[in-house]
Parts: structure tokens; C-alpha cells; sequence
């Protein structure tokens, strides 16, 4: 037979030079970069999550100053210890005794008793003594006035007028911006103060002390100017707009990192960036509390700086708690969602996880320690039982009233150790007729 196979023909002049063109022109293009097109998904994502993780720290601060604004509870709590503080007993009883100092001159009444002395004719040598004991008796009577006066403070009579001090003001105070307050009016443009209800009590001090005539004073209503009317109202205002951003701020916050999740083309990746966003917001406000403590403890005195630093650290201790809470959480899930991840760290821990606990498996069953129906019930409801656990772990952070960060950092503990203990009872149901296995089941039966 003939070869009938056809043979390749050769490439003219012509398309050898087209072939060489074309060669050539794909070599430049993968030489050449890839334009890189824009995700306008990944961009509105990195976007709404920047938002929610900016706004985060803001609606903290919020939510602390309307509480130490609003919250007359709160803002009691917070200051009331204060006063009880030794650093600030301290401050204070060096404080008044130096101001009792400044209008009880010692030196001078000393002299003038002297001068007394000698005008009644006291000899000259016993003068010239006394006048020797004048810097002792200075210091006894300025240590004698010192330990009173650190009495007074340090009793608990001061701490009650503190506390009752402090509630009274926050109460005027949440009265007059809110506009609930009878004792504040508005005249002429001008913030005027009723001064009845200080008169009345005038009245009443004078006629228990026995001043019957001051009975006779009138219910009357006079007023003085405070301030001006537009400053009033400006006041309101900001109380107003913080009460609502209290209130709302918060939950935008929240909503903005959600919807950014969600957008995300990697919704795992977007959580743990949101997570990490939160804590890397409150660090930053945490530093700032810290600057803001230099600066104001060294605008003091040398004799004030542990009382100023004593009393700034009480009055942020919440909103340290909270920066402290957020921080928690904010770490926790993207702890979480990373070790969920598939990357090579996460899927290495994972698979560490699941051979320790195999291997206490094998060695339960080697104990004669038997899983029985609970091993298939479990496995058959692994993923029920797993968010179970879950939404446990949630509900009993939600239910109390005041967690901390390591109540936080406990509750994701006792989740994973409550989820290896799920993983340690999870076996597949066994084969009738299949021999033991070494985890403590049964291997399936053999097929033909």
C-alpha cells in the first residue's frame, strides 16, 4: 500500500515573518504585569469595616461620658472613692492647715503676747525666753491642727457630705440641661437662678434657732443672672446629641462591621480584620488615657501629683473596663476565626487539637472507658451541638451585668475545652460484626 499521509508544507517568507510577529507580541504580554482590576466589593467592604472599627472607640467614649454625665448612679460610683483615697486625705489636710496658716499668724501672736507680758511688768529675762519657744510652739500648734484636721477628712462624716455633695450636683445639674429643673429660668435672654428654695431653707434654720420673726418672710421668688440664654441652649443641645449617640452610636457601630462581614468576598478574612480593627482601636484610646495621665498629673504641683494621679485613674476606671471588655472580644474572634481558617497555622493547631485528643481516646479504651450510645448520638448532631455550645457561650456573656476582658478570655476557655470534650465523643456508629478498633469503637465489618 501507499502512504497515504500527508506531509507538512513549508511556511513561506511571508507567514514565517507573521509567525515570528505573533511570537513575539505574546512573549510582551506575559512578560508584562496584569492590569489589576479593581473589586468594588473588597473596596466597599475594607471601606464599611474601616467605618465600624473607627466608629467603635467613639461610641465607648460616648457611652462613658453620657454615663458620667446622665448617670447620676454612675457618676457617683465613679468619684466617691475618691475622697476616701489616703493620697488625697493627704492633699487635702496639708492643704487646709497651710490655708488656717495664712490667717493665724503664730510669730505675730506671739509677739503681741510678749509685748502684753512686759507691759505688766514681767521681767525682761523671762520674756527673752518665752520668746525662744515661739518656733516650737509654731511647729507643736501647726502639728496639733494637721492630726484635726486629717481626722475630719479621713472621718466618715466628710465621706458622707462628699457623697451627698456629689449626688446633689449631678441631680441640679442632669436638671437644668435636660430642662426639668424649676429652680432655672429663662428671663430677658438671660439664665436666671430662683433663689426661693434658699431662702425658704434660710427661713426654716432661722426660726428652729429660735429667730421666730424670719417666719414672717414671704414666699418670694428672687432670681440672679448666671449666664445667657444661647449658652443654656447650647448646653441642652450637646446633652441632647449625646443622650441620642449614647443611645444609637454603639449599634451603628455594630451594624457597619455586620454589613462589612457580609460584603466581604472572604467573609472569614473580613472578621478576623474587623476583630483585630476593634482591639487596635481601643489600644490606641488606652495610649491616650496614658498621655492624657502625664499631662495632667505634671500640670500639678510636686505635693499633688499621686493625688491627681490617684483620682484621674479612678474616674477612667470604666471606661478602662470597657476598653479592656471590647479589647477581649474584638481578639477572641479573630482568634476564632483564624484557627477556623485553611490556612497551614490553623490547620496545623487543628490537627495537633484532634490528635491529643485521639490519643486520650485510645488511651480511654485501653482503661475499658466505653462512649456507648453517646459517641453515634454525638456524632450524628456534631454541628447542632457545636453551635449549641456556642450560643450558650454568648448567652452567658449577654446575662451579666458587668464583664470584664478576663470574663471574656475565661468564657472563650471553657468554650474550647466544652468543644474538645464534644471532639473527644464524637465516634461514628460501628459495623455489627467489625472487630474493636484502637480509639475504642469497632471497625467496620469486612465486604466481599
Amino acid at each position: 500500500m501507499t502512504d497515504t499521509s500527508s506531509r507538512a508544507t513549508p511556511l513561506t517568507d511571508g507567514e514565517r515573518a507573521e509567525l515570528d510577529r505573533l511570537r513575539a507580541e505574546v512573549a510582551a504580554l506575559r512578560e508584562r504585569p496584569p492590569r489589576r482590576r479593581i473589586r468594588w466589593r473588597s473596596l466597599g467592604a475594607g471601606v464599611i469595616l474601616t467605618l465600624g472599627c473607627l466608629l467603635m472607640p467613639v461610641a465607648l467614649l460616648t457611652v462613658w461620658v453620657h454615663n458620667q454625665v446622665a448617670n447620676t448612679d454612675r457618676f457617683v460610683e465613679t468619684t466617691s472613692p475618691i475622697i476616701r483615697e489616703p493620697s488625697v486625705q493627704t492633699a487635702i489636710t496639708d492643704r487646709v492647715t497651710a490655708t488656717v496658716f495664712e490667717y493665724v499668724n503664730v510669730p505675730e501672736l506671739t509677739s503681741d503676747a510678749l509685748g502684753v507680758l512686759s507691759a505688766q511688768g514681767v521681767p525682761p529675762a523671762v520674756t527673752d525666753r518665752l520668746q525662744g519657744l515661739a518656733g516650737p510652739l509654731e511647729s507643736s500648734l501647726r502639728g496639733f491642727v494637721h492630726d484635726r484636721v486629717a481626722g475630719i477628712v479621713s472621718g466618715p462624716r466628710v465621706a458622707e457630705l462628699w457623697d451627698r455633695s456629689l449626688r446633689t450636683a449631678s441631680e441640679q445639674m442632669n436638671a437644668v440641661l435636660s430642662g426639668q429643673s424649676e429652680a432655672v429660668v429663662v428671663s430677658d435672654g438671660q439664665v436666671r437662678l430662683d433663689l426661693a428654695p434658699f431662702i425658704t431653707e434660710a427661713k426654716n434654720q432661722l426660726v428652729q434657732s429660735g429667730f421666730g420673726v424670719a417666719s414672717r418672710i414671704p414666699d418670694v421668688h428672687p432670681t440672679i443672672a448666671i449666664t445667657d440664654a444661647a449658652t443654656l441652649e447650647r448646653a441642652k443641645n450637646g446633652y441632647s446629641l449625646l443622650d441620642k449617640a449614647a443611645t444609637w452610636l454603639p449599634w451603628v457601630a455594630l451594624a457597619l462591621i455586620a454589613l462589612g462581614v457580609y460584603v466581604a468576598r472572604h467573609h472569614r478574612r473580613a472578621l478576623i480584620g474587623a476583630g483585630l480593627g476593634v482591639s487596635l482601636g481601643m489600644l490606641v484610646i488606652a495610649a491616650a488615657l496614658l498621655i492624657t495621665r502625664g499631662v495632667l498629673v505634671g500640670a500639678v504641683p510636686p505635693r499633688a501629683t499621686v493625688a491627681a494621679g490617684v483620682s484621674y485613674d479612678l474616674i477612667v476606671r470604666f471606661l478602662r473596663d470597657g476598653l479592656r471588655l471590647v479589647f477581649a472580644i474584638g481578639l477572641v474572634v479573630a482568634l476564632g476565626a483564624f484557627l477556623a481558617g485553611p490556612s497551614a497555622t490553623a490547620v496545623g493547631v487543628r490537627r495537633g487539637a484532634v490528635k491529643a485528643i485521639g490519643w486520650l481516646r485510645r488511651g480511654g479504651a485501653k482503661a475499658g472507658l466505653r462512649t456507648g450510645p453517646v459517641g453515634p448520638w454525638v456524632h450524628a448532631h456534631l454541628t447542632a451541638l457545636r453551635f449549641g455550645l456556642l450560643g450558650v457561650a454568648v448567652l452567658v456573656f449577654v446575662s451579666l451585668s458587668s464583664p470584664s476582658g478576663l470574663t471574656v478570655l475565661v468564657i472563650a476557655l471553657v468554650l474550647v475545652f466544652a468543644l474538645g470534650v464534644l471532639q473527644f465523643l464524637d465516634q461514628p456508629r460501628p459495623a455489627d460484626d467489625g472487630p474493636p478498633s484502637a480509639d475504642g469503637g469497632q471497625r467496620p465489618a469486612a465486604t466481599v
